[in-house]
């Protein structure tokens, strides 16, 4: 697959998720220290004048900031940032207290009463609410359009749109944006684009490079990378970051020092375990292709998939999520969940553990069946976040689950056929 166009960096990203942007500490440690406090001290009013007059002349250490209080910035928090803005090729980058907080923050840091948002559809739900109930309380009004339907797109922007945001891959369904035409089209209009790159992390997308203004990640997921903490990150331009680094200082959703010293302890295995989870991704969709039980599935590496050709341009891999269907009602959806052994049954994804979700009921259990058919949600539709088991166990693991709702005559492989999906031999 094609890189995009971009400008040559130092170090791969293997080397960049370890050492990029390190900054010198005062102890000479290698792991980057735990900074606990909320507040900091002056030595006399002199020192604190001269922070006042130019805080860089204070700087504890080359590449660390001198700060004056937890809610505007930690060193801890500050050496996350410069990790997370190599790893995204950008100028500069925020961390907040939650993937949502950093798309709240970004679309109240960059709209006004009066100003309008277009989103494609199959965003996260949370977004689709925030966009559509919540910012209209301030005078802020949405639209949703169809991905990659550009007709649509240009027929929705109005003199009052600044706006324009999307996701890639999309949850549920992994679909995937046509960057450049995405783009070109904002830029046309002189419109600041917003794309979640949650499900593709920087290792499968670096989305500045393809001329997105602004993009947020849930580090919650991926980035962190064991289901252990909670937190989000905006990249892009300092001209961009440094207004909304402002903004949440008012907000006030900052990260805790002790999650931004996890996260950067994750970043250091994010490359490693990527790798992993687009190659047992990848040979889990085979799989779950092949399957009589299985109605459908949508991965990005799939020929099959609606966006795979855009997919294959765009992204370096196509991630650790499959969606799919399987014949039957609700019922059979959760007797096969039931029955799996490995994965948890959990929200969110990334993580080293694999999760599975019967999407209808863990994440749109309030919508009306009428509301989730409108979006697409069958009862069926399962959401896997593979993680880092051997992948040979999660094929048996799932091979053995669906045969609880298959009945054997059905079973259209050969057990040779069968042997050979759960044995490939794609390189992990």
């Amino acid at each position: 697959m094609p890189d995009a166009p971009s400008t040559p960096t130092p170090w791969r990203p293997a080397t960049t998720a370890i050492h990029g942007r390190r900054g010198d500490n005062p102890y000479a440690s290698v792991a980057e220290p735990l900074l606990t406090t909320a507040t900091y001290y002056f030595r006399d009013s002199a020192e604190l004048r001269m922070f006042r007059a130019d805080p860089a002349a204070l700087r504890p250490a080359p590449g660390v900031e001198r700060q004056e209080y937890g809610r505007y910035g930690n060193p801890t928090v500050q050496a996350a940032e410069a990790r997370l803005a190599a790893l995204e090729g950008a100028e500069d980058a925020l961390l907040t207290a939650s993937g949502m907080a950093a798309v709240t923050l970004t679309l109240l840091g960059l709209l006004r009463a009066g100003d309008h948002v277009i989103l494609t559809d199959d965003v996260y739900r949370r977004t689709r609410h925030l966009a559509q109930q919540l910012l209209p309380r301030w005078g802020i009004t949405a639209t949703v359009v169809p991905l990659n339907d550009f007709a649509a797109l240009e027929r929705a922007i109005t003199p009052r749109t600044r706006v324009l945001f999307s996701e890639t891959p999309t949850n549920p369904f992994l679909r995937v944006l046509e960057l450049r035409r995405w783009v070109e089209l904002a830029r046309a209009y002189g419109l600041t684009t917003v794309l979640d790159a949650t499900f593709a992390t920087p290792l499968n997308l670096r989305a500045l490079q393809w001329g997105v203004d602004l993009v947020v990640h849930s580090a919650t997921k991926y980035l962190g990378g064991h289901h252990d903490l909670l937190a989000g990150v905006i990249a892009g331009s300092r001209a961009h970051i440094q207004p909304l680094r402002e903004f949440l200082g008012t907000f006030g959703s900052v990260v805790a020092p002790q999650v931004a010293h996890q996260l950067l302890r994750g970043l250091k295995t994010l490359p490693l375990r990527v790798r992993h989870q687009n190659a047992a991704a990848q040979r889990i969709a085979q799989f779950l292709q092949q399957h009589p039980a299985v109605e459908r599935v949508w991965y990005p590496g799939l020929a099959t998939h609606p966006d795979h050709a855009v997919a294959q341009q765009i992204l370096r891999g196509f991630g650790g999520v499959v969606t799919f269907t399987l014949h039957g009602d609700l019922d059979t959806a959760l007797t096969f969940v039931d029955a799996l052994r490995i994965p948890l049954m959990a929200p969110s994804l990334g993580g080293a553990e694999t999760l599975v979700s019967p999407v209808a009921l863990m994440s749109f259990d309030a919508y009306t069946p009428e509301e989730r058919a409108a979006l697409g949600i069958r009862d069926t539709l399962i959401r896997l976040a593979v993680g880092l088991e051997d992948p040979d166990d999660l094929l048996a693991d799932l091979a053995q689950a669906l045969e609880r709702i298959t009945p054997t005559r059905t079973w259209a492989l050969t057990e040779p056929a069968r042997a050979a999906v759960l044995s490939s031999s794609t390189s992990l």
